[in-house]
């Protein structure tokens, strides 16, 4: 007949069964001891590990943000070489993102160091970067995709530019940036011989963001456009 087994109740009321308890407690934890250092050992490398990586890339964010002041002043006066490269012992745009990466000022540095070598035809190497970049920020996340399709249009490889500039148009839309966005897509599609969809995007500028400064252009080019497709 199998034992059987005591309550929880039976156990506490009865000195015997609570020492017999213990000493299973005690011997499972004699048998698995090592067991249980190596998880130990692992769950505190996991955490130590969690913690020097958020100090890291604090500490890496501090020194790029000092990196960065001079690089972007020189970005914003238009001094593109100095911007990326830098000057008199400052670090440029490229060394930031090589060096810092993992931090959120290595991060931007991406996005600046891209959108000067693409200003300077460096095309290839702007793309890189500004595919490096990414940001939840409202502006800057759709200003990258929207300089990635201006690099791609400057190479002809229209089909990779118009992907980027629907990204763009389709990164949190609202009336400030997005009409510009779908001028951009509109016309990688007219360069594209798709006429079809060239016209959609112009009515979609024209219906949903009827107060926007793009719509007049989008009006004249529609109408231009349907009389050469004959709608």
């Amino acid at each position: 007949m199998a034992k059987k087994e005591k309550s929880g109740l039976e156990i506490i009321e009865s000195p015997e069964a609570l020492q017999q308890e213990f000493n299973k407690a005690e011997g499972f934890l004699k048998t698995n001891q090592k067991l249980f250092t190596i998880i130990g050992g692992v769950i505190l490398a996991i955490i130590l590990g969690v913690v020097g990586y958020n100090y890291y890339t604090k500490s890496q964010d501090e020194e790029a943000q000092a990196a960065m002041f001079n690089a972007v002043y020189a970005f914003e006066a238009d001094s593109l070489k100095q911007a990326l490269n830098g000057t008199g012992g400052n670090e440029g745009l490229l060394a930031i993102a090589d060096n810092y990466g993992a931090s959120n000022a290595g991060n931007l540095a991406n996005f600046y160091a891209g959108a000067a070598l693409v200003k300077q035809g460096k095309f290839d190497e702007g793309i890189e970067h500004l595919k490096n970049f990414s940001s939840s920020d409202l502006l800057v996340q759709g200003r990258a995709y929207v300089l990635i399709g201006d690099a791609y249009m400057e190479k002809k490889s229209i089909e990779d530019a118009i992907t980027y500039y629907k990204k763009a148009a389709e990164y949190k839309p609202n009336k400030t940036f997005t009409p510009a966005y779908l001028m951009k897509l509109a016309t990688a599609y007219e360069a594209a011989k798709n006429p079809k969809e060239a016209l959609a995007v112009y009515s979609e500028i024209i219906e949903k963001y009827p107060d926007s400064i793009e719509t007049g252009n989008a009006k004249k080019y529609k109408s231009k456009l349907e009389g050469t497709v004959g709608e």
